[in-house]
């Protein structure tokens, strides 16, 4: 069954295998929206794939250079771009299909309230063997031009701050709930908390 919207943390994942399983799902008609794309992961050193994009950035048109080959900077542009060629993009399916994704560096307001999931088969951990070369897709984008690293950095350390409050008070209620309906194992969850500073 189709859900309203899924989203999915894009951290850890690795980008080429992330980008094959949301194209499938937009093109079934699921709504999907990825979320920290500066932390999305690629296969193989930073050295190597900045070589790979710079070839990349030497594509241009000769006659008209606004034409073709827009090179996008943005972490979440370039998931974006590799997504749109596993898809029939020119085609009105195509360009349905990829009104239905969203892409954003860290998480924005709506998202934050949102519970997140991952894709087991495209994490890093579990798709690339430990001593493989890997590198963060922010990490590139910074090499190639994308300036607004130190601001999501800046706004996700306030996001974390947030939620971490709002994790210690929904932790507070429940510990109070269980007090109310006289559950033995409050006491013990209470002194968790409690060494923990809650």
């Amino acid at each position: 069954m189709f859900e309203r919207e899924i989203v999915i943390d894009g951290r850890g994942h690795l980008v080429g295998r992330l980008a094959s399983k949301v194209a499938k799902e937009i093109l079934r008609g699921q709504r999907v929206v990825v979320v920290r794309c500066e932390q999305l992961l690629l296969s193989g050193s930073l050295f190597r794939n900045n070589l790979n994009f710079h070839e990349f950035l030497r594509k241009a048109n000769n006659t008209n250079p606004r034409r073709n080959f827009k090179h996008f900077r943005s972490p979440s542009r370039m998931f974006w771009r590799s997504l749109r060629g596993m898809l029939p993009h020119k085609s009105p399916r195509g360009k349905a299909a990829l009104d239905r994704l969203r892409v954003f560096e860290g998480i924005p307001y709506p998202y934050d309230q949102k519970k997140r999931m991952v894709v087991p088969e495209a994490l890093k951990v579990l798709r690339l063997k430990s001593h493989r070369n890997f590198c963060v897709l922010g990490d590139l984008a910074s090499g190639a031009g994308w300036n607004r690293a130190p601001i999501v950095k800046s706004l996700e350390e306030k996001r974390k701050v947030k939620s971490e409050r709002y994790y210690q008070t929904k932790q507070k209620k429940v510990v109070a709930r269980q007090a109310a309906l006289g559950d033995k194992s409050v006491a013990k969850v209470s002194a968790e908390l409690a060494k923990h500073g809650f």
